[in-house]
């Protein structure tokens, strides 16, 4: 049975990902600053902070699975934070990466997350592929560091996929979890705009993607976690409210609205472009959840 260690994993996605790894016949184990998780599920604890980690945890792993990272929505971009956004992971990837050296690990594959953040906050006509470079501003710059620190893994011939990881759509927690807040009250709106694009993806297919770059051995480079449906802000949360059968208001929260409440962080929320998809269907990957509206009927109306 082949060993896939989680960084990050007792977050959302991590706890989604370890039940979907465990279904499909992986011993899942996570690298965690806290040692609570699954009774079946062996949580190895580090400290990325003073560069402490556990050589047993990267010696018995066959596929590393890299997501430990603070949020990038969760508070303002001050100079702390913007550091901390960067620090949490690249030094973290980076202290995998020795203890792999140090160890004599045989890692078959390391995985990133990564971000559509690597193509800027931007509103434009283009639709971005993995072939565009990192965009100047803060958020393509935390992507560019963060893909640089996984391409150390690439360097000393280990497997490397990273995947550029679009709004995660989950029942509980994230973005969406912020989003529906306003829209249970009744008073749902578009932000800004409402014109920015917002490329998301379900749960159950970013950790479906996860699985692809575990078994395909010709996954490598850059992978965008998107599905294939371009909805824009207005589109996203008029089907959000039709969804959880609330309205859907007009005028859309203005823009020096969201400077004010979130400073150059509302970047993110008031600019957005298409990103494709077409690289990943083209090797092979099948959305279950390719259109929006079924994405959120899946999490929102069923039991």
């Amino acid at each position: 049975m082949e060993t896939v260690l989680i960084t990050g994993g007792t977050g959302l996605i991590g706890r989604h990902l370890s039940r979907q790894l465990k279904e499909k016949g992986f011993k899942v184990a996570l690298l965690s600053r806290f040692g609570s998780a699954a009774p079946d599920i062996t949580v190895y604890t580090w400290d990325p902070d003073n560069n402490i980690s556990n050589p047993e945890a990267v010696l018995n792993a066959d596929y590393i699975i890299h997501l430990a990272g603070v949020g990038i929505g969760d508070k303002r971009w001050t100079k702390k934070r913007k550091e901390l956004i960067i620090n949490s992971r690249v030094r973290t990837c980076g202290l995998i990466f020795n203890a792999i050296i140090e160890s004599g690990g045989k890692l078959k594959a390391f995985i990133s997350a990564s971000g559509i953040g690597w193509y800027g906050a931007e509103t434009s006509d283009r639709i971005f592929t993995e072939t565009d470079q990192p965009a100047g501003d803060f958020i393509g710059e935390v992507c560019r560091q963060w893909e640089q620190s996984a391409d150390l893994f690439q360097k000393a011939g280990i497997r490397t996929v990273k995947i550029r990881t679009g709004i995660v759509l989950t029942r509980k927690g994230g973005a969406l979890g912020r989003m529906i807040r306003t829209v249970k009250l009744g008073i749902g709106s578009a932000l800004g705009s409402g014109r920015q694009y917002i490329p998301w993806i379900h749960i159950e297919d970013l950790c479906g993607i996860y699985i692809k770059a575990i078994e395909d051995q010709a996954m490598t480079g850059a992978w965008n976690a998107v599905a294939p449906e371009h909805r824009t802000n207005r589109e996203f949360m008029r089907t959000l409210a039709k969804v959880i059968k609330k309205p859907f208001f007009f005028p859309p929260v203005p823009s020096v609205v969201m400077k004010l409440l979130f400073g150059k962080m509302s970047e993110i929320l008031l600019k957005g472009s298409r990103v494709s998809a077409d690289k990943i269907i083209a090797k092979g990957y099948t959305f279950k959840f390719p259109d929006l509206e079924n994405a959120l009927k899946d999490l929102f109306t069923k039991r």
